[in-house]
């Protein structure tokens, strides 16, 4: 155990230093592990990273049980032998989260990387931009067809494999390395956690909830692919998400991204102006309100106390890893895309 506390001081030590991470680990050891770990689990039709979960969720029932049994018998040596052996596989599992992925959250920010310094917007910036969305927004969904709306989920994985391959192509700062998305085997059980998706450190997959509504799954599987490439803060993998999505030359993927800009932009929007939010309501057309309508509907279904205790113990671990807007982090896109539109067009 001793061996373990001094790798995690260590640890911490190194990740007060962003240039270091962004030099020795992000674009050095996480790329040798993107190149080793992204080739191997996606051979994999089925999520590997799931079934890792599970056998751990499994192992620890289990070693707890052990635990109580030995205290309820007064085998007080057993208990704590178990008791160590659940610290010390802790500290274990925590050095293999940050050393596989999880040291890309102290790596040098997007707002550097991508040299978008000027990050100071107006309300009126935001109105502008607001309207701009809504109206791209509107005109994709016009021109979506019903077989749009019916793609099977190998397909939308497919094509956000190549959205993804293709910023990076245009942009080095989102290069893939053998990328690829996954359903994941959890998700009848993660829609009352109220997740989308997520990114399994362990085995560098991104994994998708097959079950939400198709039109949000290109930009949530653009999302955590942009996980696999080293965006670590929600909000820079919603701003990569987003770039790998909407400059997709599919119509639907254009629109995926689209929507979710009008939903981060609009609440963005009520904070500093509501007045404006209001008056840009009016001019969602039909189509998209009728998505989002279905949107809160399909997440209203799986409301609970999971979901109000999952938020709370996710909103502390954003807050953990250098994102103290927590759960809000998410919406910290909008200053990312405005910053990004001065210079180039949404």
């Amino acid at each position: 155990m001793a061996i373990l506390v001094v790798f995690i001081l260590l640890l911490w030590w190194f990740e007060a230093y962003p240039e270091a991470v962004e030099r020795y680990y992000s674009e050095g050891v996480y790329l040798f592990i993107c190149h080793c770990f992204h080739p191997v689990f996606n051979l994999f039709p089925f999520s590997v990273g799931d079934i890792f979960y599970l056998i751990t969720i499994f192992f620890l029932m289990y070693s707890i049980l052990r635990s109580v049994q030995a205290l309820f018998r007064r085998v007080w040596k057993k208990a704590a032998v178990i008791f160590l052996g659940l610290i010390n596989s802790s500290l274990v599992v925590f050095l293999l989260f940050y050393f596989l992925w999880g040291l890309n959250y102290y790596r040098t920010n997007a707002i550097h990387r991508l040299q978008l310094q000027d990050t100071a917007y107006t309300a009126a910036d935001l109105k502008v931009a607001t309207a701009e969305l809504i109206d791209s927004a509107n005109a994709c969904r016009a021109r979506l067809s019903p077989s749009d709306l019916n793609r099977s989920n190998s397909e939308i994985y497919e094509q956000a494999v190549g959205a993804e391959i293709a910023l990076g192509d245009s942009m080095n700062a989102f290069k893939s390395y053998a990328p690829g998305v996954k359903s994941s085997l959890l998700s009848p059980l993660i829609n009352y956690f109220g997740t989308s998706g997520y990114y399994n450190p362990f085995t560098a997959e991104s994994q998708m909830n097959y079950k939400m509504p198709v039109f949000l799954k290109p930009f949530v599987a653009c999302h955590e692919l942009s996980h696999q490439t080293g965006f670590a803060p929600e909000d820079e993998a919603n701003f990569a998400g987003f770039l790998a999505a909407s400059k997709s030359k599919d119509q639907f993927f254009r629109y995926s991204a689209y929507y979710e800009g009008v939903e981060e932009f609009m609440f963005a929007l009520h904070l500093q102006d509501s007045l404006a939010r209001k008056e840009l309501k009016k001019r969602i057309s039909p189509l998209v309100l009728r998505d989002f309508k279905a949107e809160r509907i399909y997440w209203l279904a799986y409301q609970g106390q999971i979901e109000k205790i999952s938020s709370v113990f996710y909103d502390k671990f954003l807050k953990a890893n250098r994102q103290p807007q927590g759960l809000k982090t998410y919406n910290q896109m909008v200053l990312l895309i405005l910053a990004y539109r001065k210079k180039h067009p949404l």
